[in-house]
């Protein structure tokens, strides 16, 4: 039922917005506030594991239309803040179980944020954003608008988890559970880290970087049906390959690619569970 009402006042709307209308996006925005629907969820039926659920988007983007710009501000000299009056900053208490450590974190209504999530400041998380249970976002990280981030993923500082409202059937960035990404890395363009995966400092993935995996010996390429699709538990850095033909070559230049250079196993987690002593 909301999602039919949902798409029908995207999909027409009217010359004006009623009470009702409020009234249906804040139902909705209830609804992505407790995790109950998301703008892209796991499906076994799907070749990368997740579908996209656009109405959901929809619902997002109406919440823009539906909103005036109005006055936030706490203290209007100091920190102005003016933005969309349906979309004000998320409410939490103690019993969220959510760890905001003072500081300039920013974390936008209409998102879900799971109990035992950490956020270092300043950190920010846009609206339509999923961040499961037990997730630490570091320092000045940004979760985009419609992420999907899984249980007890670790993103690091600077770490840019980009969004993707728009078009409205585009896979949003997803980060399967136990995923860790390095200070300074950029996942983009609806890139789709599987479970275990690591990123190490500086990767960036989007649909223009085929991935080499040196040890299975492929290129992972996205299509144009499917996203770029990392691995369960592989390891990813920041590599280059040469430039093979015409002013590249003569120049020895290099361009820049992800690689794979290994696939986690017991050391790679001995490495890494300092962060478990931070949450």
């Amino acid at each position: 039922m909301l999602q039919a009402e949902i798409e029908a006042l995207f999909d027409t709307p009217p010359s004006s917005y009623t009470e009702a209308h409020f009234a249906l996006f804040h139902r909705f925005k209830d609804s992505l506030n407790a995790g109950a629907i998301r703008s892209a969820e796991p499906d076994a039926g799907s070749p990368t594991g997740w579908r996209v659920n656009a109405w959901v988007k929809k619902g997002v983007l109406l919440g823009f239309r539906l909103g005036a710009v109005v006055d936030m501000s706490v203290d209007k000299t100091r920190q102005p803040f003016f933005d969309k009056a349906t979309y004000p900053v998320k409410t939490f208490t103690a019993a969220s179980g959510v760890r905001i450590v003072p500081g300039g974190s920013s974390i936008r209504d209409g998102c879900f944020i799971g109990k035992g999530v950490t956020c270092m400041p300043p950190m920010y998380v846009n609206v339509g954003a999923f961040v499961d249970d037990g997730t630490m976002v570091d320092s000045h990280a940004l979760v985009g608008s419609c992420a999907q981030i899984g249980k007890n993923c670790h993103i690091s500082a600077a770490a840019q988890i980009g969004g993707v409202l728009e078009p409205v059937g585009a896979m949003p960035v997803i980060l399967e559970d136990n995923v860790l990404v390095g200070g300074n890395c950029g996942v983009y363009e609806g890139t789709i880290v599987k479970r275990g995966a690591v990123l190490g400092t500086g990767t960036i993935l989007n649909r223009s970087t085929p991935i080499y995996d040196l040890v299975k010996g492929e290129v992972i390429r996205p299509t144009d049906e499917q996203p770029l699709v990392v691995p369960e538990d592989a390891v990813v850095v920041a590599g280059s390959r040469a430039v093979t033909s015409g002013k590249g070559k003569e120049w020895g230049i290099s361009l820049y690619t992800p690689v794979i250079v290994k696939y986690r196993d017991a050391k790679t987690g001995t490495k890494i569970q300092l962060e478990d002593l931070l949450r």
